[in-house]
């Protein structure tokens, strides 16, 4: 099989930016250069996981993406820890939560990544939509330290009044307060919720009012954020995911306006105790977005398969003859407003026999 060199990640990228406001004299540890070089750390493990699309492996598909992505942050000028990743250092070999990754340890910026290598590898693996390569980054102390727990999780894009959703109340009256805001019926509102049989009871209910319920099988950040866009029809996400991914999520409405609720819900004692580890103390917390991502922050991410959100890898031949992949990415900046579409393309070292 051909594979990505390893300058995969120096690709030729293409920038259609929408800006916000830019105060050049306003840094911090994040700087704009980083803000970029994020980006190919989601193009090394998303290029790296496109080549097990459809394949039925998802720990290979995993694997490829972890590998690439770890390699890929070595090449970053910063003194990076890993605060939400593929689990404790005795569930995971690489990308653990406390790993410290980046180029410069001690020297470098001192920067918490929460990160996804492969958002949906049951998607990988079958080669359904909507599968990413994520991660979020922040100044150090930025991002909830959250246990790879459940988060029954809320959130509507911008341009609603201040908590319009509380998860303190029940789904048929959040759905009338955003209908109330959009101004129309509770039956005109559209919810994403991940198809999970935990969920028949929410999705009954729904329905029950008349809402349209878009169900995913799998990828609930790109769920979330689907509320941002108005191309996508959704106006609320709803239901029950994985705790990382809320705080990845969370860290993408805080760079493109939205709220979000999120809590912690724990199955057992073995989960509390964890959540305590990591400072977790008010196990009933309902967290808005400001708290799961706290300061000013970096959200990337890279398509894997075509999706609403971004367009998937796919392998080219170019005029010249040569092999690339392309990639479909976005970046965002909190403290900016700055949302950067970047399109990449990526040589294909040859293959040696």
């Amino acid at each position: 099989m051909n594979t990505p060199n390893d300058n995969a990640a120096l690709g030729t990228d293409v920038l259609a930016a929408k800006e916000g406001a830019n105060n050049p004299g306003d840094e911090n540890a994040i700087d704009r250069v980083l803000v970029l070089e994020m980006v190919r750390v989601t193009e090394a493990a998303a290029v790296a996981a496109a080549q097990l699309i459809g394949r039925g492996d998802e720990k290979a598909a995993d694997a490829a993406a972890v590998e690439a992505m770890r390699r890929a942050f070595d090449t970053l000028y910063m003194d990076g820890t890993v605060v939400i990743g593929e689990g404790e250092r005795d569930e995971a070999p690489m990308l653990y939560i406390g790993e410290k990754v980046g180029g410069a340890p001690g020297r470098g910026p001192k920067i918490d990544i929460a990160l996804d290598p492969l958002e949906g590898t049951t998607i990988t693996a079958k080669a359904g939509p909507n599968a990413l390569a994520v991660l979020a980054a922040s100044e150090e102390g930025g991002l909830l330290n959250a246990p790879d727990v459940y988060m029954d999780k809320l959130a509507v894009g911008p341009g609603l009044p201040a908590d319009v959703i509380d998860l303190a109340k029940t789904p048929t009256q959040n759905v009338e307060a955003v209908a109330a805001a959009k101004g129309v019926k509770p039956s005109e509102i559209n919810v994403c919720v991940l198809d999970r049989p935990r969920h028949a009871d929410l999705i009954a209910e729904l329905r029950a009012i008349g809402c349209g319920v878009h169900l995913i099988g799998d990828g609930d950040v790109a769920g979330v954020i689907a509320v941002t866009d108005q191309d996508t029809t959704i106006d609320i996400y709803m239901g029950q995911g994985g705790a990382p991914e809320g705080v990845l999520a969370a860290a993408a409405l805080r760079c493109v306006g939205g709220q979000f609720n999120g809590r912690l819900v724990f199955r057992n004692d073995d989960e509390k105790a964890r959540a305590k580890k990591w400072g977790i103390t008010d196990l009933n917390k309902i967290y808005k977005l400001e708290e799961l991502a706290k300061s000013d922050c970096i959200f990337a991410a890279t398509g894997v398969t075509d999706g609403s959100l971004l367009e998937g890898v796919k392998k080219r031949k170019k005029s010249t003859g040569a092999t690339i992949m392309t990639t479909d990415s976005v970046v965002m900046r909190a403290s900016s407003g700055t949302v950067r579409w970047i399109r990449g393309e990526h040589r294909i070292a040859p293959h040696r026999g």
